[in-house]
């Protein structure tokens, strides 16, 4: 098992890490039906706020994790919010998920990132158990706020 850092060159893998998200997810239409074109995947893959990484069984990707570098306006430092994160049916429980994640302290480190966050549902028992093993758990509620004048 490979573990790569995606970069602005690397538009396959993060097509076929957005169809492991919609098949992890249940949810393909969301990242497979509609993705963006290459020079908008090669600018946010290029990004210094999103980073991407992806698990490689030879040249199959069998995990993904996305995120976003948040600068922040209280201090002089970034923390990373962990947007997405899924490994493929087949290769679950084999420590992908961590390794990814193990990948990104490596990154965070090496970038001066002050925190790495991530949210779990309640009732999702497998990512709450890596969270707990790899953080200390804080209990939040989180609300989605349209934008104004949107329907839905």
């Amino acid at each position: 098992m490979a573990i790569r850092v995606l970069c602005a060159d690397d538009l396959p893998l993060m097509r076929c890490m957005l169809d492991l998200f919609g098949r992890a997810f249940d949810d393909e239409s969301t990242y497979s039906g509609r993705q963006p074109g290459d020079s908008y995947l090669r600018q946010l893959l290029g990004s210094p706020t999103f980073i991407a990484i992806c698990a490689l069984d030879g040249e199959e990707v069998v995990g993904g994790l996305a995120g976003y570098v948040l600068p922040k306006f209280e201090q002089q430092r970034s923390e990373f919010y962990i947007y997405d994160l899924a490994v493929s049916e087949h290769y679950r429980r084999q420590g992908i998920a961590a390794a990814m994640i193990r990948e990104l302290q490596r990154l965070a480190a090496a970038r001066g990132f002050y925190a790495i966050f991530v949210q779990a549902d309640h009732g999702d028992d497998p990512a709450i158990a890596l969270y707990s093993k790899l953080g200390v758990r804080e209990d939040v509620l989180h609300f989605d706020i349209e934008p104004a004048n949107q329907k839905k």
